[in-house]
């Protein structure tokens, strides 16, 4: 089995993991309207010490505008060369696999919305109701995005410089996405691993299919 997918497959053991403790250890009611939430000393301690901070919310929601701006840069592509070639076969393989992905965001986006695994410790302004908050979606989207533009950077852009740039760009974005969802209070701290944790596995995935490709083109 390539590595990369023996990564993708321990870092979703370690997902789900994090689903199974969340739902079964130390279960607390000490979010908002009583709303429970596993390993409730380690959320509880972690969301007290750090507080709230309204401002890195909307700054990390700024990047994630962003990211998802990056992914319609690579949705248009696609549509050009789908234009220009008259075959969906005849697409660049990289940009259908990054297209794959990105659906398999947003089909996680919408279960996780539905499957409601635990919910954020506050409750958001205009919100009446605690809303899901596992695992940070904007974490996932963040990462994953960011992650997989700097994968593919090489292929598209001529000058090595700037492929070192745009993927030095997009790791600094991926990082501050992450810390300002984390520092910002509006998510329990295993919400975050959990975001961190399917988002590598989904990126090790990612990364073994490209190597495949490549493989088929040599």
């Amino acid at each position: 089995m390539n590595k990369k997918f023996l990564k993708a497959a321990v870092s979703l053991a370690l997902f789900i993991l994090t689903i199974v403790l969340v739902k079964k250890v130390d279960v607390a009611a000490v979010g908002p309207a009583n709303t429970e939430i596993g390993l409730s000393h380690l959320n509880a301690g972690f969301h007290n010490l750090i507080g709230t901070h309204m401002f890195l919310y909307q700054a990390t929601n700024l990047l994630g505008f962003w990211a998802i701006l990056c992914g319609c840069v690579f949705a248009v592509m696609g549509g050009v060369q789908l234009f220009q070639r008259k075959s969906l076969a005849k697409v660049d393989k990289k940009i259908l696999a990054l297209g794959g992905l990105y659906v398999v965001i947003g089909i996680l986006y919408v279960l996780f919305e539905k499957v409601v695994i635990n919910c954020r410790p506050i409750l958001m302004e205009g919100e009446t109701v605690p809303e899901a908050s596992f695992p940070s979606s904007h974490t996932v989207l963040a990462v994953v995005i960011f992650g997989s533009v700097a994968m593919v950077a090489k292929d598209y852009l001529q000058e090595k410089r700037l492929t070192n740039l745009l993927q030095n760009i997009c790791l600094v974005l991926m990082a501050v996405s992450v810390l300002g969802r984390l520092f910002s209070g509006v998510h329990w701290l295993t919400d975050i691993l959990g975001g961190l944790f399917l988002s590598f596995a989904l990126l090790q995935a990612f990364s073994g299919m490209l190597d495949k490709l490549e493989d088929k083109t040599e």
